[in-house]
């Protein structure tokens, strides 16, 4: 096994821990007994345990290197996922979704570390398929979730099962995880600014739209338009199935359209993908929404952390965390955001919102298209 395949394996490993939360979070909702608006406030633990991590990853990959601070960070996860299949009371479980936020945040951006070196090392684009495995563990964790609920087993059970199976991929890929990271350049954390904020502002939109469909995909289909609690996770998997599909694809994509076209395509799909799910109540009409908005989204993200691997207005260990940061601050606001919509009006007005900072990433997106010239993506 090659450094490569690690890091392919550790994007698949955090997809497919996520992908098992998303179809967790209606028995989560079940098993304590809380309505729209307070699961959308226990979803900002999971948010604020993320963001609090984020922001000194890059300094711990420095120090530790980036094997150290993986393991430290899916043994977290490993520990904490399954106590969010349970607990019954809504302080246990906005404590288990802080613990799991940290051991996301840290592992997302410590994984991001690792790739923008191995890409440089490799000398030829590689992060559009690094995203499209996580991608891919989106899909085996939607899908395997729903195959193991479908035969008649229990949720807890269901996750122990997919965490046999994290443990056993994470042991495979240990030796070739990078030892080392850049050495630390600047302060542990800077304020993205500059041509890096707006990249960042974009990485903020497409993670709020991710996070929407990841929080919130099973309990719309389920308690909005009647679909079987075991069927949930479908509209999870049609994202990540297009998504993965996109991102497997992408370097080649990016450089035959180039990155402007790419981006403003992608929003403008994800936008019809969300009008398609609001106004369709056949489950084959909802699913093929959730495949347009994975569609549009797939390289976005990707597009803009080749971009931060490249710029040199800020030191590459402190962007990386910075934009992660600045991004993953849709997650923490978005799910939450969308919680309190339906609480007072619906999940669809919810939707709306986020169409809305959609268009605004497609604008955004023409602010940045000296940076998006389709030789810079060769």
């Amino acid at each position: 096994m090659n450094e490569r395949l690690a890091t392919r394996m550790i994007f698949f490993i955090a997809g497919l821990v996520t992908a098992a939360w998303a179809v967790i979070v209606p028995f989560a909702r079940f098993n304590t007994g809380v309505d729209e608006g307070v699961l959308g406030t226990l979803l900002l633990c999971l948010g604020f345990g993320a963001m609090m991590a984020m922001p000194v990853t890059g300094a711990l990959t420095s120090r530790f290197g980036c094997r150290a601070v993986i393991v430290a960070a899916v043994a977290v996860i490993i520990l904490s996922l399954p106590f969010l299949a349970f607990v019954s009371t809504p302080l246990l479980l906005g404590v288990a979704l802080f613990i799991f936020g940290i051991g996301i945040g840290v592992t997302d951006c410590a994984m991001n570390v690792q790739a923008i070196l191995v890409e440089k090392n490799a000398d030829r684009p590689l992060m559009s398929g690094f995203h499209g495995m996580y991608s891919a563990g989106g899909i085996a964790g939607a899908g395997a979730m729903t195959g193991l609920l479908s035969l008649g087993l229990s949720i807890v059970s269901s996750t122990l099962l997919i965490l046999a199976a994290v443990f056993m991929i994470f042991l495979l890929s240990y030796r070739k995880r990078l030892p080392y990271a850049n050495p630390a350049e600047g302060p542990a954390f800077a304020v993205p600014k500059g041509t890096v904020l707006i990249l960042g502002l974009i990485c903020f939109i497409i993670f709020m739209a991710e996070g929407t469909v990841l929080d919130w995909s099973a309990v719309y289909l389920v308690d909005s338009r009647g679909i079987s609690s075991s069927l949930g996770g479908l509209g999870f998997a049609a994202f990540a199935t297009a998504m993965t599909a996109g991102r497997l694809g992408g370097d080649y994509i990016v450089q035959r359209a180039g990155a402007l076209v790419v981006v403003v395509a992608g929003a403008a799909a994800a936008v019809a993908g969300f009008l398609i799910i609001i106004y369709s109540t056949p489950l084959p009409l909802l699913l093929s929404g959730y495949l347009l908005i994975g569609i549009g989204c797939a390289n976005i993200v990707p597009v803009m952390f080749s971009q931060i691997g490249k710029q040199d207005s800020m030191p590459q260990m402190v962007a990386v965390p910075a934009v992660t940061t600045l991004g993953y601050i849709g997650v923490l606001a978005g799910p939450a955001v969308i919680g309190y919509i339906a609480h007072h009006a619906s999940l669809s007005h919810g939707f709306v919102f986020v169409i809305a900072l959609l268009l605004m990433a497609l604008l955004l997106s023409f602010s940045i298209r000296h940076l998006l010239r389709p030789e810079r993506q060769a």
